[in-house]
């Protein structure tokens, strides 16, 4: 309860100290074949305005799709249209998961794999935050070529038997330690890469593999596993290793584009996932956010 109190405090006075998010003007949309998604907590609204509008200003174009946890409420819904020009909003209650598990994020995972059909497209955590350039991401993009975002450094695109070895001496206790693992127990005829990667932020490509490779996957890790693939971070691994398995897919280089760690060189980076273990430690977060806020704010001024 203290942690759910701590978080809730934290994630308010963010909001506080980034209110000038609400003052910038809405995005203007730009034709481009991509689709920016993701899952939009009420609580985290003014994280994830932040997080799409610093996205979107370095982009060409696209369009946005906010996927509803199931707690926005009408006036969220009203500030996303105000903010994004109509963005399409989808409740994650009505998106079906098949044999993959429920929950966990597999709903949005799965949705991104359908929607591949018809565009690229990314993944955007509400903690992603934009700071300068990402012509790696654009290059991607237009190149067709899915990515991920990296959770540490050093820490390639490898083959499965190498993934298991990198973590053959950690605790299995963890289902994502386990499960990397007992990737080389993959059939032979599945994908033979992976990387520690984190799905926070990631690229699927047009035409790439699509909801039956996510289901095959999940389907193969829960006879190596059993009950405990369902625990939280499968999705996360199953990310991973579609981006891994598609063509000339690639992991971003760190620490331009990072997770926000103890020790990373924060002031190198132009993308950084400022995740909850982390999010608030020593301000930075708000910070950062904050001088984008307040570029944006300038920006508009000038005009």
């Amino acid at each position: 309860m203290f942690d759910s109190l701590r978080r809730r405090f934290n994630t308010r006075k963010f909001s506080w100290l980034c209110r000038g998010i609400m003052d910038t003007p809405p995005i203007r949309h730009r034709p481009a074949p991509l689709r920016i998604v993701s899952m939009v907590r009420g609580d985290d609204l003014s994280m994830y305005l932040i997080a799409i509008k610093s996205f979107y200003r370095q982009l060409p174009g696209g369009s946005i799709t906010v996927m509803d946890d199931g707690t926005l409420t009408e006036a969220h819904r009203a500030l996303l249209r105000h903010h994004l020009g109509e963005p399409e909003i989808v409740r994650i209650d009505d998106i079906a998961t098949g044999p993959c598990p429920s929950g966990s994020c597999w709903e949005r995972l799965l949705f991104i794999l359908d929607r591949t059909a018809e565009s690229y497209v990314v993944q955007l955590d509400s903690d992603m935050l934009t700071t300068g350039p990402v012509p790696e991401v654009v290059a991607a993009i237009e190149g067709n070529r899915a990515f991920t975002l990296n959770s540490a450094p050093d820490q390639p695109i490898v083959d499965l038997e190498t993934a298991a070895r990198q973590v053959a001496d950690h605790d299995a206790r963890f289902m994502q330690i386990r499960a990397e693992q007992a990737l080389p127990r993959l059939p032979p005829d599945a994908g033979r890469f992976y990387v520690r990667g984190s799905a926070g932020f990631a690229g699927f490509a047009r035409g790439g593999p699509d909801r039956r490779a996510a289901e095959a996957f999940s389907t193969a890790m829960q006879d190596l596993l059993g009950p405990s693939w369902l625990e939280w971070g499968s999705e996360q691994i199953s990310s991973n290793y579609i981006v891994c398995n598609s063509p000339d897919g690639l992991a971003l280089p760190w620490p331009k584009y990072c997770c926000f760690i103890p020790g990373v060189q924060a002031e190198h980076a132009a993308m950084m996932h400022f995740i909850g273990t982390w999010r608030f430690q020593h301000g930075m977060y708000a910070r950062k956010a904050r001088g984008v806020v307040d570029a944006m704010l300038k920006d508009t001024a000038a005009r």
